[in-house]
């Protein structure tokens, strides 16, 4: 989920209510609060913490709330677990540690200091593009059996690695990938965490129950019908810049704003998301 932002680069609480419904409104049962694309790396940890309260208090039990703590300070990410647990988190994700490239004894040290910190259900977030190392396969399936790590945001882009994992442990598996949001589905994911989700989360849904029903026809129409979306909001600029500019468009955010060093969409890709839009039907001409 975005954060939206005002004129001065505080945070507009208002929209972080009005973003929530929509989100859960057009289909979607969990809500990631302060990862990635709610730029947790410009955010504080009093942000982070009221962003989870706010939106706790509007979606209620509609959704689960999972709360981005992770970080590339494990005492920092321990606090922040244990801070988000208290405000009313579902769970937590951890991200790999980034920057340092820790090796992998390091990064399982890292994950189950987190885990053990909060008694809330665990996702590991593997996306090696970003935090320039990759969870390996016998560390994840090695932290499988720490009792609170359930979960895996997979965004690493290996089919079958992750196949071997869904094997030989109980994670269960997401699509942290738009793009190969199908293929890990038809693989034994069991959903998607996704930025096109603020658009499409209507057709996302659809196409994982269709899998689960073993409609492979249905899910591979849906999945072409979001194909524009996701290639809108995930190939031509960041995420949170491009879900901010659909948003914006839409009319659910008034300001597309983004906190340095991002910069928000310029009226050039401001047209080409809202072309998209346009063409996949979530957007009036």
């Amino acid at each position: 989920m975005v954060t939206p932002f005002k004129d001065d680069d505080s945070i507009d609480y208002q929209a972080v209510e009005k973003v929530a419904t929509h989100l859960v409104d057009l289909g979607n049962d969990m809500l990631v609060v302060s990862g990635t694309t709610g730029e947790s790396p410009t955010t504080t940890d009093d942000e982070k913490i009221e962003l989870l309260r706010v939106v706790r208090g509007v979606v209620g039990d509609r959704a689960k709330i999972i709360a981005g703590t992770g970080n590339n300070v494990t005492s920092h990410t321990v606090e922040l677990s244990r801070r988000s647990a208290e405000a009313g988190a579902d769970g937590i994700l951890v991200v790999t540690p980034y920057y340092s490239k820790p090796t992998q004894p390091a990064i399982a040290a890292h994950m189950r200091a987190a885990a053990d910190s909060v008694d809330l259900p665990v996702m590991l977030y593997d996306i090696p593009g970003r935090s320039g190392v990759p969870i390996a396969t016998e560390t994840l399936i090695e932290l499988a059996e720490h009792p609170n790590i359930l979960a895996v945001k997979d965004a690493k882009g290996d089919l079958f690695a992750t196949s071997r994992v869904m094997s030989e442990s109980s994670l269960a598996y997401y699509s942290g990938e738009d793009a190969l949001n199908l293929p890990l589905l038809s693989i034994g994911a069991l959903g998607v965490v996704s930025v096109a989700g603020h658009v499409c989360s209507d057709r996302l849904a659809l196409m994982v129950k269709a899998v689960f029903d073993n409609d492979l026809t249905t899910a591979r129409a849906l999945s072409m019908e979001v194909a524009g979306v996701v290639d809108a909001l995930m190939n031509h600029m960041p995420g949170v810049i491009s879900a901010k500019a659909a948003l914006q468009a839409q009319g659910v955010l008034e300001n597309r704003g983004t906190r340095m060093p991002l910069l928000p969409a310029d009226e050039e890709q401001m047209a080409f998301v809202s072309a998209q839009l346009t063409r996949s039907g979530y957007l009036s001409e």
